[in-house]
């Protein structure tokens, strides 16, 4: 036998070396293409950021304002540092706060400029927080400006608070109020044949109500005007008080507005000037002109003098400690409650639990904040992590709640047990309730020809999507939601000294803002941050102490990946960290994908606020 290999043996090793060879080449570019950047990087002199006398502070906030920012992949995250104006990031109100009183120590800031054109979304309290800061700022003799070719509702939430708003002369302001509808699919379920099955109580527990009904139940109405009413009664209030006009003059009725609109001749920019929405009309040349005549021009000589936020930011940022002093831990609880171990932006049962248990651990932690900004979720993970908050009590370090813009249903059961709870007057929370649901598809499979037929030695073993639920089996879970809302008004009436009958009559799944709950009983204070740390500390008996933020940390390895390519990312093509059209859909079907993660209690049984989105 010849031992020349055969013909097709020969051709297919060519065509697989052929392949090797490319790939190899491919890899070997990218490879050395990448250590060239990162090796010009290092060697570069980048220009050293340096705050000048009489600078503006421009507070360019993008995206989302966020009490924790979500996990990002440290590659990605290498790519969109620095970015100034990316509408999908997370900016830290932490930071922001940081920042504003940074600027309002600092003799050489004289202004904040407030661009808010990429501002995605915050919250009425975190924007009332940031709000207040400005306000400290301007008592320092220093101005606060606002300029935008538009203002959204919450974009002129934050302007209101500057001393004058500028708008483009083609711009407008748009003030809508606030809504809440809802899509029904009951009709639809059924032309589908699927089977959904809801257990709850609470007369307001209206996650579970579109699976169930074609409308919104009175109930959910009722208590959805009030909760809206209560929410655009602090808006209105505030903007109206920053303003100088009445909380009418906001939002106006249709008629009122084509009247505002046909005395500004069609002009929506004059209309805002009509109504004292913002203060003079400019050409985004104009407000340069007019900036470099408040604060003076840059060295160029071509705009004013200024610094972003982000590299304000860098130049002004802490310096760690390297010697620990007795402290108040920060922990932030943030997301939906979900099982086991969950990434920064989402709670874990066994992840936040490990948080507070390392808190419990370390000698130098004399307290803790809890900061819970969720609309709750898993009922047994909830109550893993309330588990942790007991324990951290019993080893004598006092625990205290600061609710961000929401804390409700599983959100207010991980609070309940702290020593003291501290809203914001816009902080929804409450929603007291729970529920269970799961759809079976046997009408369905039927309607295809698809039957589902055997023998069990029980009626548990035979639970299974394509079955119809029998009605013992139903009787027997709605009696478990039963019994978890009977252990969640105990657990609030026990925690709060309240009776079973005071906290049903406040619960059954309604909705309260923090203002309406510290008179009901269900928060002890309203406040920010700050006073949080000054209750723990107090309460923990220490006059001095340093705040210690335990959060998820990055792997060494992954700290040194994002420095490293972090460095580089300014000399990578613009266009490298861009999103394509391909990852925007795919980053929205990925929020329907979190949508339905929210729901993955082993005992289908949820602690959620289907409603707290505003």
């Amino acid at each position: 036998m010849s031992a020349k290999p055969s013909f097709l043996k020969r051709m297919f090793l060519l065509l697989w070396n052929t392949v090797n060879t490319i790939r190899k080449l491919i890899i070997n570019f990218i490879f050395f293409g990448v250590l060239a950047i990162i090796f010009v990087a290092v060697l570069s002199s980048e220009d050293e950021v340096v705050v000048e006398d009489q600078s503006a502070l421009v507070l360019n906030l993008s995206g989302s304002i966020v009490d924790q920012k979500h996990y990002v992949d440290p590659f990605e995250a290498a790519l969109t540092q620095g970015q100034d104006n990316d509408p999908s990031g997370e900016i830290l109100l932490a930071d922001v706060l940081y920042t504003i009183n940074n600027a309002t120590e600092d003799k050489r800031i004289t202004s904040i400029v407030l661009d808010l054109a990429n501002l995605q979304s915050a919250g009425i309290s975190k924007m009332t927080a940031i709000g207040e800061a400005l306000t400290e700022f301007k008592a320092a003799n220093k101005s606060v400006i606002a300029m935008a070719n538009g203002y959204d509702q919450d974009q002129y939430f934050l302007a209101s608070f500057a001393d004058k708003i500028y708008l483009n002369t083609k711009g407008m302001v748009s003030l809508d109020g606030l809504s809440r509808y809802r899509l029904y699919y009951k009709a639809a379920l059924e032309k589908l044949n699927i089977t959904t099955h809801v257990f709850r109580v609470g007369t307001f527990k209206s996650a579970v109500e579109p699976f169930i009904r074609d409308d919104m139940s009175e109930a959910d109405k009722e208590a959805s005007k009030v909760l809206l009413g209560d929410m655009w009664q602090s808006y209105s209030t505030i903007v109206a008080s920053n303003r100088q006009i009445t909380p009418d003059q906001l939002v106006l009725s249709t008629d009122a507005y084509l009247e505002q609109l046909e005395q500004a001749d069609g002009d929506s920019a004059q209309m805002a000037i009509n109504m004292k929405w913002v203060d003079e009309l400019v050409s985004a040349d104009a407000f340069r002109l007019a900036m470099m005549q408040r604060v003076g021009a840059d060295k160029e000589g071509k705009n004013y003098r200024q610094i972003s936020f982000n590299d304000y930011r860098s130049v002004t940022a802490p310096i760690p400690q390297f010697i620990e002093n007795d402290s108040v831990a920060v922990i932030v609880a943030k997301g939906n409650i979900l099982n086991g171990k969950q990434p920064a932006g989402q709670i874990g049962g066994d992840s936040t639990s490990e948080l507070l248990t390392k808190a419990r651990f370390d000698d130098k932690v004399k307290a803790v904040v809890l900061r819970v900004d969720s609309p709750g979720g898993s009922a047994f993970a909830s109550e893993q992590i309330r588990q942790e908050v007991l324990a951290l009590k019993a080893a004598g370090k006092p625990v205290v709640v600061s609710m961000g813009s929401l804390a409700a249903s599983g959100g207010y059961w991980i609070a309940a047990s702290a020593d003291y709870i501290i809203a914001t007057p816009t902080t929804l929370t409450g929603s007291i309730g729970i529920f269970g649901m799961f759809a079976t598809f046997e009408k369905a499979l039927t309607h295809i020809g698809v039957t589902s037929d055997g023998v069990a030695t029980s009626d548990w073993a035979g639970l299974s999507p394509a079955r119809e639920l029998s009605p013992q089996v139903a009787a027997v879970i709605q009696r478990h939601i039963e019994r978890g809302y009977h252990e969640f008004i105990s657990l609030v009436a026990q925690e709060r000294h309240m009776t079973l009958e005071q906290v049903d009559n406040i619960a059954q799944g309604r909705v309260w803002t923090g203002k309406r709950a510290l008179t009901l009983g269900l928060v002890d204070e309203l406040g920010d941050m700050e006073a949080a740390l000054a209750k723990a500390a107090e309460l923990a008996k220490m006059d001095k102490f340093d705040v210690k933020l335990i959060e998820q940390e990055l792997s060494a390895e992954q700290q040194l990946m994002q420095q490293v390519l972090g460095a580089s990312a300014s000399y990578m093509p613009g266009s490298f960290g861009k999103t394509t059209m391909v990852e925007k859909m795919v980053k929205q079907w990925a929020g329907v994908y979190e949508e339905f993660s929210k729901f993955d209690d082993p005992n289908n049984a949820y602690l959620y606020c289907e409603q707290c989105s505003y």
